[in-house]
């Protein structure tokens, strides 16, 4: 299914993902001691690993292919860049999970028109959209009030945190939405994403970024996907991820003197994404 939503990225890196799996890039199961939520991580000199607890129901599957679109940025950023350009942005690597999520999505609607299916496809997207483009925001919001509170030399307590963060939650929910205040005001003290700074905010314009890049790649086939996969491998090197969506780019990747050596499994060295090196965590529950 994952493998069918990504054809329009073409054989080549379809083939990647399926190898991916099959040589065990993913720990699925439940175990004693694994950590909760998914993501994916590396380092230069190995290939993408991912760290999830799979269900087998379609929110897996979207987690799943959600931390793939991360493991394929950072391995054909690997494949491509020296070590310097080896990371990039948060922005950009939310652009690129959330991307597989949008094809898996429009794959979905248009494999079947039965009305169960279409409910609980259309259900897993809003979740999702909820999470990201209406969730975030107000975790953003947030953590930029407590940075201000700080700079004018004013405390934090998880007390007065709380009923700031519900003060934003009832901004955004109104007044149709019984809120659990107990449960949704801690929110901070359990959102780790909320730890890396300036990180929620990015999730909300990876997602949009996402969606453009998406329908752009469904509507216009090869050419529009052969510039997001230099996108793809641009890495960190932000000038040519920039220049990768002009019109008529080939957006070529730079000589390289010491490019990294494929390994036995067809995988090649590489380093990690965003500034802390960090894989951005999904939390299947929803914040």
């Amino acid at each position: 299914m994952i493998a069918d939503s990504l054809a329009p990225l073409g054989e080549e890196y379809v083939g990647v993902v399926r190898r991916g799996i099959a040589h065990r890039w993913v720990d699925r199961a439940a175990n004693v001691g694994k950590g909760g939520g998914a993501f994916s991580w590396g380092a230069y000199g190995t290939h993408p690993f991912i760290s999830m607890t799979y269900q087998d129901d379609l929110g897996s599957v979207s987690t799943l292919t959600h931390e793939l679109g991360h493991s394929m940025h950072s391995y054909l950023t690997w494949q491509t860049q020296p070590v310097t350009y080896g990371r990039y942005s948060m922005f950009a690597a939310e652009t690129a999970s959330n991307f597989h999520q949008a094809l898996l999505g429009a794959y979905l609607l248009g494999l079947d028109a039965d009305r169960d299916w279409t409910i609980a496809t259309i259900e897993e997207r809003m979740g999702n959209h909820l999470r990201y483009l209406f969730t975030m925001p107000i975790l953003a919001r947030f953590e930029l009030d407590c940075h201000e509170r700080v700079e004018r030399g004013e405390a934090l307590t998880a007390d007065g945190m709380s009923e700031r963060l519900m003060e934003f939650y009832r901004d955004g929910y109104g007044d149709e939405v019984v809120i659990d205040e107990a449960r949704m005001g801690i929110t901070w003290a359990r959102f780790g994403h909320l730890f890396t700074g300036f990180y929620v905010f990015q999730y909300a314009t990876g997602i949009a970024a996402a969606a453009a890049l998406a329908a752009r790649v469904r509507e216009e086939g090869d050419g529009a996907a052969r510039r997001y996969l230099d996108f793809l491998r641009a890495g960190g090197s932000s000038t040519r991820s920039r220049r990768c969506w002009k019109p008529g780019s080939t957006c070529a990747p730079p000589n390289r003197s010491s490019a990294p050596t494929t390994s036995s499994t067809g995988t090649s060295p590489g380093s990690k994404r965003s500034p802390t090196n960090r894989r951005r965590t999904l939390r299947l529950g929803r914040a």
